[in-house]
């Protein structure tokens, strides 16, 4: 096994897996495969208010109809909230996350008179609560690439779609790292969580990719290392939508995974295979074309 790739799949439970996320599943287990690395899977379980009662135990369930097991103890995000705590003290400790006191109807109002976009958090509690009690945590973008000489200008090559950047500061602002309602934000709990478990390679849908750049950023912060990335094709719905629980899309047919399974290797330009081949088969024919055929694009290694 190549100890220097280490992939994963991290699923949230607000929902079961449907086609769009059975892609970005099969591509990141084929790339470990051909990589010869490990491949683990993580519950992104730290929205709890929005986690359906046992669809992570079932998500298990699918994935494994479908021949895709993790290598290693699948971890759940919410049994990981003292690792959070301790990054983010790490932060506040630097002076580089700070109290925000901010409501939605607050935010929305200095956007407003500061003519930001409505993506943009205009930076209103970064000096100061100005008596407003605390109700989020966020990252100081600015103090953090200034402190450790980054540019404005977040760069990064992604393995399929190329070199990309964003202006963190600009485009996103301060971001919120815990919740007002004190659940932890998705964008520290992957860092953290990509970080212990020794991720090289993180394969998933380009509906992420905004949040590489954020991701980076706070990586640098906590001085952990940042993984490569590659963003699957997304698969859209009927009405031109990326397929998305949000938007009713179907949980896979257990009793026929094979079915499931040909169509995600569609969307990723792989063979399909024929009618009654054995999943663990499938699988094994899959990773054998990728390693043959070096030039597919999200089996590319930058």
């Amino acid at each position: 096994m190549n100890v220097d790739y280490t992939g994963r799949f991290a699923p949230s439970p607000t929902g079961l897996l449907h086609a769009g996320s059975l892609v970005a599943a099969l591509a990141s287990w084929l790339d470990a495969r051909v990589h010869n690395g490990q491949w683990l899977v993580r519950i992104e379980d730290v929205d709890t208010p929005r986690c359906v009662q046992g669809a992570d135990q079932t998500i298990l369930r699918q994935l494994s109809a479908c021949g895709l097991r993790s290598d290693g103890a699948v971890q759940w995000q919410s049994h990981r909230g003292d690792a959070y705590a301790v990054a983010l003290q790490s932060l506040v400790d630097q002076g580089w996350a700070y109290p925000c006191g901010c409501s939605r109807k607050d935010i929305e109002s200095a956007q407003t008179v500061a003519r930001h976009s409505a993506a943009v958090y205009p930076g209103t509690c970064r000096e100061g609560l100005k008596g407003k009690p605390a109700r989020a945590w966020r990252l100081n973008v600015q103090a953090v690439q200034t402190a450790l000489g980054m540019p404005a200008i977040t760069s990064w090559t992604d393995r399929l779609l190329g070199p990309q950047q964003q202006n963190v500061r600009e485009e996103v602002g301060d971001f919120v790292l815990r919740r007002a309602d004190g659940l932890w934000a998705y964008q520290l709990a992957v860092v953290v969580d990509d970080a212990a478990q020794g991720i090289s390679d993180v394969v998933r849908g380009q509906d992420l990719v905004d949040n590489t750049a954020r991701q980076i950023v706070l990586q640098r912060a906590l001085g952990l290392p940042t993984p490569q990335y590659l963003h699957t094709p997304l698969v859209m719905g009927e009405n031109g939508e990326k397929l998305s629980k949000q938007n009713g899309a179907l949980a896979l047919d257990l009793q026929q995974p094979l079915l499931a399974l040909n169509a995600a290797a569609h969307a990723l330009g792989l063979p399909t295979m024929p009618e009654h081949t054995p999943v663990d088969q499938a699988l094994a024919r899959w990773a054998t074309f990728l390693a043959n055929n070096l030039g597919a694009a999200f089996a590319k290694k930058a």
